[in-house]
């Protein structure tokens, strides 16, 4: 017995110390939101946070009000759920409260980048210069051109002479063309002088980005339970192949044989290149560039044009802006545009020049996709807790955070769905964000107070999406073309809109739990 006791005293306290780690002791502090660990040690809310995120923070509100904290994998996350005290998150300096901590955890699990010193900033400098401004107007017309080719020079637009109905899923065909378009806008063409012909080159373009499309869409799927970190073995082997796949199809090497890459890529390639990163880690941030600015627009074009196609109402005002548009600029409608240059439906160049000032001028679209995104669009907006502060609130109260915790927002079910901030939030209204003379409406209230953060699809603050002006021309222009070169409709006019997929709460543009089917023929 003796010999046992000094073992038993060990393994107790291993044991006691292993729950200390794993956070089961962790008490609330005087002046601290209120703790919630959850059922599990370590793990705490995990499975129901990830099972439906919107819920599982409702619940949370409804039991101890607008600030709390709870335990989420290992982490303790505190939630603010006060939209008007949304402001002493995104205002707080970067030395206490940090974004860059925790995404850079994230690269590392999910594309297996390893960011240098000063990686962001770089990345925010860059984009700041190529993906807003003058520096859009580029990439712009590299979008116009690629979404064409791939839109109106397809198999099908090239074969069909008789402009029979092609079918194909909404989702699919969206979120195909969208990204396939942006990724050669943005990592370049195939030169022609490598097979001879602009035709071939072209082709070449198509096949490849169409493969690339195929296989990002089976690691899109895994995305959401990698990040969480609660794959299953296969799908783990499945998630690294894949990962090796891209890093091959988008590797450095390929890329200087490529013409037309923009200076977004291009700069942040030769950036890391002069800093000594190895060339194998520029290649799988090559494939974080790519899910960054490809994952979420896609799925935001299918939204934003299956709203028009289900309200009559909205998508007359669309299409009669657009056509406005095209008129100011000289190029009057389609049609006559067809006409008056001779050209077909057939290889060539784009046939209408829809560049960045045009799309300056269309409120009502604006407002269109600003309010898919309201509707559609669910980040988690995370920073880590760097020191230990304090976080006064909009109502005057002030609370401690523990350095290593997290601060997080979740909009979405905060502001975006909040009643009480968009009457009827549910429902698709093309002009919730236009005034009644046509301008841009930016006034929205909470309790008779105005709310500067009304809207947070993508974020807000030093951390806002630096390529928000680029997906969102991508938007516009894609829905433009849709509307300028095809007769389209449901196939099932009746058809509901499809519920959203909840398990991809929080991972930004959200995707719906079933496809819808349509149907498209050119109009000339």
């Amino acid at each position: 017995m003796g010999f046992l006791l000094p073992i038993l005293i060990a393994l107790l306290a291993s044991v006691l110390g292993g729950l200390y780690l794993l956070g089961a002791f962790r008490q609330r502090r005087p002046g601290e939101p209120p703790l919630d660990r959850g059922p599990l040690p370590w793990l705490g809310h995990v499975l129901e946070f990830r099972r439906d995120t919107a819920k599982f923070l409702e619940r949370m509100k409804r039991k101890h009000g607008d600030i709390f904290t709870v335990q989420l994998g290992g982490y303790y996350f505190t939630f603010l759920m006060d939209p008007l005290s949304f402001g002493a998150v995104v205002k707080e300096p970067r030395t206490n409260l940090d974004f860059t901590k925790f995404a850079e955890q994230l690269v590392k699990k999910v594309f297996g980048y390893h960011p240098m010193e000063n990686d962001h900033k770089f990345l925010q400098a860059s984009s700041n210069k190529h993906l807003m401004g003058d520096g859009l107007v580029v990439l712009t017309q590299a979008m116009m051109t690629n979404l064409q080719n791939l839109m109106l020079q397809s198999k099908e637009t090239r074969e069909n002479n008789q402009k029979t109905w092609n079918e194909d899923g909404l989702f699919h065909y969206s979120y195909n063309i969208v990204f396939r378009a942006g990724y050669l806008s943005l990592f370049g063409n195939e030169t022609p002088k490598s097979t001879e012909s602009l035709e071939k080159a072209i082709d070449i373009d198509r096949k490849k980005s169409q493969e690339l499309f195929y296989e990002f869409r089976k690691y899109d799927q895994l995305f959401p339970r990698l990040a969480y970190g609660v794959l299953p073995p296969g799908k783990k082997r499945e998630a690294e192949r894949l990962k090796r796949l891209f890093w091959n199809m988008l590797s450095v090497h390929k890329l200087k044989t490529r013409e037309n890459v923009s200076g977004w890529v291009r700069e942040q390639q030769q950036e890391r290149e002069e800093h000594g990163m190895e060339e194998f880690m520029q290649d799988r941030f090559m494939f974080l560039l790519l899910w960054a600015s490809q994952g979420n627009t896609g799925p935001a074009a299918f939204w934003l044009l299956l709203y028009l196609m289900k309200h009559p109402d909205a998508m007359r005002a669309v299409q009669q802006e657009a056509e406005k548009v095209l008129k100011e600029t000289g190029q009057e409608e389609a049609e006559k545009v067809l006409k008056e240059t001779g050209q077909e439906v057939k290889h060539g160049g784009p046939l209408v020049d829809l560049t960045r000032d045009m799309l300056l001028k269309t409120p009502i679209l604006d407002s269109a996709v600003e309010e898919t995104l309201r509707l559609t669009v669910a980040p988690v907006l995370t920073r880590a807790v760097l020191k230990d502060m304090s976080l006064k609130l909009a109502d005057g109260n002030e609370y401690w955070l523990r350095e290593g915790d997290r601060v997080a927002m979740f909009p979405y079910t905060a502001v975006q769905m909040d009643p009480d901030v968009h009457q009827d939030p549910l429902t698709f209204k093309y002009d919730r964000f236009l005034t009644a003379d046509g301008a841009k409406k930016t006034d929205f209230y909470t309790g008779g107070i105005k709310l500067k953060y009304y809207n947070m699809p993508w974020g807000a603050g030093h951390t806002m999406c630096p390529g928000r002006f680029f997906a969102t021309n991508e938007l516009k222009q894609f829905v433009f073309l849709v509307l300028i070169y095809f007769d389209f409709e449901l196939k099932n006019p009746d058809e509901k809109i499809p519920d959203i997929d909840v398990t991809r709460w929080g991972f930004g543009s959200m995707q719906p739990t079933k496809d819808v089917q349509f149907k498209y023929r050119l109009k000339f």
